[in-house]
């Protein structure tokens, strides 16, 4: 029945340019070496913004993954079915690089990464798509670090991690034409404590081993090998873990069951028994967690950079319906109170993006500049802690923005709200974080050292900026630095933003946000007084093209 006439609702949000709308992004690119967007990235902002790229994100999570234990004949298959859905997203984002491009030209004996930049502000704009499938992206890019510590394997296994055709097909890894890679670490005594892990490996022939144990969380088992750490003789190491054994057969990873989880609900996480399961050791024996680091590194710029696009998405869905909706004869746009809140977001934005880029660009100058890479090793746990934490929160604001129908899962922004606890709690929870950064502080006090003083250059001028780097320091030379670990994170988060800020964005903006989250204690999303900044900041939000 037609009983009245549907008025005063906010149209779809879709078939947009995200790359060319998004000023902060623009600006952090060109501030970091990319200068306007060349043809390729602009036309992936068009092809991510599509209506149809944002409805697969719905459907890959409205039908998340099923596990196959055995198949009719009750053979053992351990395989993981997904939406069509699914596969296009990562058909899509492994045809655009997204899980391989700074490897490129990588030389297998020495790999070095570059255009980590251009690849972060790509899966920036994916994240805010669809965030699940990016985890097996995020790991096959950063298998790559790990596996360095074997080249042999390395050189074996790159040409197939480079390729940009995505195969799905579920047979052994040298019949395909590319793979995924996937990571195993934590079991059910020690979670973060890898050390306490009693997986075992036993020694078979040169570099193979037999792997008997478990592991509670391995993401992304659909992968074609998993890097994994276990008990060898000579104590904690990393191994290669493919799903066929080099006869062909299926290797015995025995899947348990898939985790229910929050979020991510397009990704599969599982629980996996090894009975004996063929393995490479990767890198010395009892040398696990010092080959699986560099790898943890690139997944935690990931972490950062994704929560970056989860809160920029969430703030661009809540701008498009201030624009559209009217309430009490003017839009929302006009309101002064949720100028007041958009504002706010839109800064908190900008200062994840900017540093986000920022930390990037660290990472491609990292092989020949030690000050980059002090930059890239302090700075990555971080901005890992601070964007990361702060996402779930922002994304509440936004949806609260568009009152009930925020709250509804026909819209994005309740799945942008499951998904962003993930980032914070993947690669190390916020304390684990927090204490990584005083550990790296207590190995390189120099180093730690230099990089304050370059973020204090790069803000001398503003206000809280000194205040913010004594805080730092004396936080860390404290007898209790261990219990104020979360604060020197924050702090050091809080002082790197703003000098990322000070190098993209417009000056009253990285002044507000100094004044706001430097000088004084920040306030709830909405209350903190950004004077004359709060215009320009709304103006960037969305830039028509």
């Amino acid at each position: 029945m037609i009983t009245h006439e549907v008025l005063n609702q906010t149209p779809s949000f879709g078939d947009v340019n995200l790359v060319t709308s998004d000023q902060p992004l623009l600006d952090a690119l060109r501030a970091n070496g990319v200068e306007d967007p060349q043809d390729r990235l602009r036309d992936f902002g068009a092809a991510w913004g599509s209506a149809e790229r944002l409805d697969l994100g719905r459907l890959a999570n409205e039908n998340p993954p099923k596990l196959r234990t055995h198949d009719p004949r009750g053979i053992r298959i351990d395989a993981v079915e997904f939406h069509p859905a699914y596969h296009a997203l990562m058909r899509a984002s492994m045809a655009d690089g997204l899980h391989a491009s700074t490897w490129d030209k990588a030389d297998p004996a020495h790999p070095v990464g570059r255009g980590h930049v251009e690849r972060a502000a790509r899966l920036y704009t994916v994240a805010g798509v669809e965030s699940g499938h990016v985890c097996p992206m995020t790991m096959t890019h950063a298998s790559v670090a790990a596996l360095a510590a074997a080249p042999s394997r390395l050189k074996e296994w790159l040409p197939k991690i480079r390729s940009r055709g995505y195969d799905p097909r579920f047979i052994p890894f040298w019949e395909k034409h590319s793979v995924t890679l996937g990571m195993g670490m934590t079991e059910k005594q020690g979670g973060t404590d890898v050390r306490a892990n009693t997986t075992r490996a036993k020694p078979a022939a040169g570099d193979e081993y037999a792997l008997t144990g478990h592991k509670w969380f391995m993401s992304a088992p659909m992968c074609d090998a998993f890097l994994v750490l276990a008990q060898a003789p000579g104590g904690l190491t990393c191994f290669l873990v493919p799903r066929f054994r080099p006869d062909g057969s299926l290797n015995a990873l025995r899947l348990q069951r898939l985790k229910d989880k929050l979020g991510n609900r397009s990704n599969a996480s599982s629980e996996v028994e090894f009975d004996e399961a063929f393995a490479w050791r990767i890198g010395e024996e009892g040398r696990g967690v010092r080959t699986i680091i560099n790898m943890v590194q690139l997944t935690r710029l990931d972490c950062a950079v994704a929560s970056a696009g989860l809160v920029r998405m969430g703030l661009v869905l809540a701008h498009h319906h201030a624009r559209h909706r009217t309430v009490f004869q003017k839009k929302l746009i006009d309101q002064p109170a949720m100028r007041a809140v958009l504002a706010d977001l839109a800064l908190e934005s900008e200062a994840m993006t900017a540093l986000a880029l920022r930390l990037a660009a660290s990472f491609d100058h990292a092989a020949g500049n030690e000050q980059e890479a002090a930059f890239a090793r302090i700075v990555t746990p971080a901005a890992k802690f601070g964007i990361c934490k702060a996402a779930p929160n922002l994304l509440y604001e936004a949806m609260e923005a568009l009152g009930g129908n925020g709250y509804v899962e026909e819209g994005p922004l309740p799945r942008l709200y499951r998904e962003a606890p993930v980032n914070a709690i993947w690669e190390g929870s916020g304390n684990v974080i927090a204490l990584d950064l005083l550990r790296a502080e207590s190995r390189e006090p120099a180093a730690a050292a230099g990089v304050l003083e370059r973020l204090m250059a790069d803000v001398a001028n503003l206000p809280g900026a000194s205040e913010a780097a004594r805080d730092v320091m004396l936080a860390l030379q404290s007898p209790e630095a261990e219990s104020r670990a979360r604060f020197v994170a924050d702090r050091l988060f809080t002082l790197a933003a703003t000098a990322a800020l000070a190098s993209s964005a417009p000056e009253e903006i990285t002044r507000a946000y100094a004044l706001t989250r430097l000088a004084s204690p920040v306030r709830m999303i909405g209350a903190n007084d950004l004077g004359s900044a709060a215009k320009p900041l709304l103006d960037r939000v969305f830039v028509s093209i």
